[in-house]
């Protein structure tokens, strides 16, 4: 009787632990049926002083043609973007040591920054203008420029192309600066005699500045904008060039296009942008 009892008894825990493994399993899959995928979360490098491209509105958000053409891609491909202002030289660095995903900045693609990192195709297409102040009847072109001084951005195209004009025995001095205000301000206040900067952020800076600098003579060259990533991340860049695609083919980018002007003048909020101080908050957490 005792054995008999003893063998009720192991079966009775066998049917109770095969029970709960079933119940277990089940409970697994229920948790992975339900289960919330994470959506992406992506940091973008951009250096907010260079309207309409990138700038810091009242309120402290980063606005811009960019960050608006950005957030679309990003809610066409399913992923948030955080944005981190930071000056302009530093941005492939960061990019290069994984601080941000993508450079999201009015960058210009050339051979130099391809070997550095990946590029998406083209989003607009701008040249470099000479500017001088309105009141100069000198400088009309580059031939102009013998002697002079140039005021410039730090590490951007117009960087290099003022030390080409150096090295050809044209210019006199280069002056650079972290942001392009602070080249106008130089080209204002006398301190230059002339800038050398992209196309459609010098034409929006006239628009909302009227009567500080103006244009003069033909574009210096032909150039691309383009977002970056680090080389070799093939998935990312691919969901960009995605993205860009399918933006242009609805009809938003040519929507975006149109408001360009527009963005010199700072707006009072900026939906669906993460604030630099935010991303400072983030960052110490992880």
């Amino acid at each position: 009787m005792k054995k008999m009892l003893k063998i009720l008894a192991l079966l009775l825990v066998i049917t109770s632990v095969v029970f709960a493994a079933g119940c277990a399993e089940q409970g697994e899959e229920g948790a992975e049926d339900g289960a919330v995928e994470e959506i992406p979360t992506y940091y973008v490098g951009t250096e907010a002083q260079f309207p309409p491209f990138e700038i810091v509105d009242d309120a402290g958000n980063v606005i811009g043609f960019d960050v608006d053409l950005m957030n679309a891609i990003a809610e066409d491909q399913g992923f948030k973007v955080i944005y981190q202002d930071q000056d302009f030289s530093g941005l492939i660095p960061a990019l290069q040591t994984g601080n941000i995903d993508i450079i999201a900045s009015g960058m210009t693609i050339t051979e130099e920054r391809e070997g550095q990192v990946d590029f998406t195709e083209p989003y607009i297409n701008a040249g470099l203008a000479l500017a001088v102040t309105v009141d100069n009847e000198e400088i009309t072109s580059v031939e102009d420029l013998q002697g002079k001084t140039l005021a410039v951005q730090t590490g951007s195209t117009g960087f290099f192309r003022a030390e080409e004009l150096k090295e050809a025995g044209i210019v006199a001095e280069i002056k650079d600066f972290p942001h392009v205000n602070e080249a106008i301000e130089e080209v204002r206040i006398g301190g230059a005699d002339a800038m050398v900067n992209d196309l459609p952020v010098t034409n929006a800076f006239i628009a909302a500045q009227p009567g500080i600098i103006k244009i003069v003579g033909e574009p210096l060259n032909s150039e691309s904008y383009g977002f970056a990533v680090r080389e070799g991340n093939t998935e990312l860049l691919e969901k960009l060039n995605t993205g860009l695609q399918n933006v242009r083919d609805s009809g938003e980018y040519d929507e975006l296009i149109a408001k360009l002007p527009m963005y010199m003048e700072e707006e009072d909020t900026a939906e669906g942008n993460v604030t630099e101080e935010v991303v400072a908050e983030e960052n110490v957490t992880e």
